[in-house]
């Protein structure tokens, strides 16, 4: 191969300049570090959609391969999440209605969805969708789903036989009266293989306890009998690798379907650009959005056509990449090579593994969504966004994850006009001992007595100019003594037509009352929106002055004003510069 191919090559999978055979051995170690947590994770995902343990390994697979190929992060592992998988589940079980082939073809059809979203979303250069999702509909959404899939598994965990729910307050509801029918063994294998995963994680990170397990889950299972002893294990697992079909579906099917391959697009996403950024941040990469959303969609379209259902970037699998010494994509590569390997020849050996020790490792994996101090930090930051996080997690637990989060959304956004409907209006003053104005409420500070100088924070639009007047006309009404308003509008980032109508109606009538209004550092693009609303006579000759001290002068307050000048015997504040 010339040295150009391999140049073309090089950048494709990520290589380092630097990278040769000490790169090459750290890549190796790392993708078969890799496909040893893979393997049990992808299976115990297809239990959360409801899917044969074999779909997550083709799933994985394809994933891999195709991220491998199109991703823009050299230490990003794709394939099956607990959230995805769970959001997946839910969507197709009431329409599979305990048909397993259904199911699969359903959620294939799921994932061939999701990946065409984030191809048309990508040529869109729709990056910014996710931002919807802000930080506490995030933490409560994700805490919900975390509980919920826990929740999902304790039948799994203990053995007990009763139907299942993708809503916490049933699933609680189903299990609780149950919990006296668990299979002792099952439950005893169960909760021990949990704890060790837990203590594990927080006392030797790097131990592979989850190796660890299966193989002596597997061992125990043949050489003990399990499964004639009552614990439920994987079985078979079909060898070779998967074909390539279209999902057996109708347009009804997509159609009722579409809400949730949204929902499941932009959670995903989200997902995948949380983990690559930061990877990035701790490497010094970039990450291409463009390149993501390709990747993320073509891998999801394959995992649709070869049998899989939807993936995405995995915090826990990207992980143990960083902590293996991966150094470029080759990594994923070898995952895969591996991956290959179990599925050409050795399901045989994965068919004896219980289906317990799935569940204890689901459950380990979604202890760190429930981000108590998260909680407890957004709500000494802001009451009301801890609030909107305690809304998600509360409505996600009662009526299901995509309606929670779709409430979330709602309530964020209720909660975001409502404070853009009461625009923080601030008095200034001089503060003591200098020539700076700042918020008369912080600062010890000098104002006048016939007059007021405030400053506007935000936008003056349709949504918020009708506030800005009242709050305005309610401090005149206030104050008789008022003669003058300075208005520094150098926090205004947004005005509209209705803002500006406002404006020169509010100059009229306060001039009719004997206060004269004046603006300052008002931004170039909105004086030019001045001009073009026809007000330019009113809010740009009248009232606009360069400067708050050309602003001052023209209402009276000269260079001796106690407004102006600090007096002899003033003080600054400590800690003012």
């Amino acid at each position: 191969m010339s040295a150009g191919a391999l140049e073309r090559v090089g950048g494709v999978l990520g290589l380092p300049d630097t990278y040769g055979r000490p790169g090459l051995r750290a890549d190796v170690i790392a993708g078969l570090s890799l496909v040893v947590v893979l393997i049990p994770q992808a299976m115990a995902f297809s239990a959360l959609v409801g899917v044969p343990p074999v779909a997550g390994l083709y799933s994985a697979l394809v994933s891999l391969l195709v991220y491998a190929l199109l991703g823009s992060s050299s230490g990003l592992s794709f394939g099956p999440i607990a959230i995805v998988s769970l959001l997946s589940g839910a969507a197709v079980a009431p329409l599979a209605g305990g048909d397993v082939e259904r199911a699969l073809a359903l959620v294939g059809l799921l994932a061939v969805m999701v990946g065409g979203l984030h191809i048309v979303l990508g040529l869109l250069r729709a990056g910014a969708i996710v931002d919807v999702i802000s930080y506490p509909v995030l933490l409560g959404f994700t805490a919900g789903v975390g509980l919920t899939i826990a929740t999902s598994q304790l039948r799994d965990l203990l053995g007990i036989v009763a139907s299942g729910s993708d809503i916490f307050v049933e699933a609680i509801a189903i299990v609780v009266p149950l919990l006296g029918d668990l299979h002792p063994l099952t439950a005893a294998i169960g909760v021990t293989s949990l704890v060790l995963l837990l203590v594990s994680r927080a006392v030797r990170p790097g131990f592979p306890m989850v190796l660890t397990l299966a193989v002596l889950a597997v061992v125990a299972s043949a050489s003990f009998g399990l499964e004639s002893r009552g614990v439920r294990i994987v079985g078979d697992i079909p060898s070779g690798f998967p074909v390539p079909s279209v999902p057996s579906v109708g347009l009804a099917d997509a159609q009722a379907l579409a809400g949730s391959a949204l929902a499941i697009a932009v959670v995903g996403y989200a997902q995948t650009i949380a983990v690559g950024k930061a990877i990035a941040a701790r490497s010094r990469q970039r990450i291409d959005a463009a390149r993501e959303f390709r990747a993320s969609g073509v891998a999801n379209l394959a995992s649709g056509l070869f049998g899989g259902f939807p993936t995405a970037g995995s915090l826990s699998l990207s992980s143990v990449l960083g902590s293996a010494g991966a150094r470029s994509r080759v990594a994923l590569g070898v995952a895969a090579l591996a991956l290959s390997l179990v599925l050409l020849l050795l399901t045989p050996v994965l068919e004896p593994l219980p289906r317990v020790i799935l569940a204890a490792l689901i459950m380990a994996s979604v202890v760190s969504f429930i981000d108590v101090g998260g909680f407890l930090e957004l709500l000494r930051i802001d009451r009301m966004e801890g609030a909107i996080a305690i809304v998600t997690l509360v409505a996600s637990l009662a009526v299901g994850a995509l309606p929670g989060l779709a409430l979330g959304l709602g309530v964020n956004l209720a909660v975001h006009l409502a404070r853009r409907m009461r625009p923080d209006i601030v008095e200034l003053g001089r503060v003591v001992g200098t020539v700076i104005y700042r918020n008369r409420t912080r600062y010890p500070s000098v104002v006048a007595d016939d007059g007021a100088i405030v400053r506007v924070e935000g936008s003056i639009d349709f949504l918020d100019a009708s506030a800005v007047g009242t709050q305005l006309r309610r401090l005149v009404a206030g104050r008789p003594e008022l003669h003058w308003i300075v208005l520094d509008a150098s926090g205004v980032t947004e005005m509209d037509a209705t803002g500006l109508r406002m404006l020169a109606d509010l100059a009229d009538g306060f001039a009719a009352a004997g206060v004269e209004l004046r603006l300052v550092s008002l931004r170039g693009p909105l004086r030019d929106a001045v001009v073009r609303a026809g007000t330019r006579e009113v809010l740009l000759d009248r009232c606009y002055r360069s400067s708050l001290t050309e602003a001052l002068e023209s209402v009276g307050v000269d260079g001796s004003h106690p407004l102006r000048a600090p007096a002899h015997d003033e003080r600054a504040p400590d800690g003012l510069h």
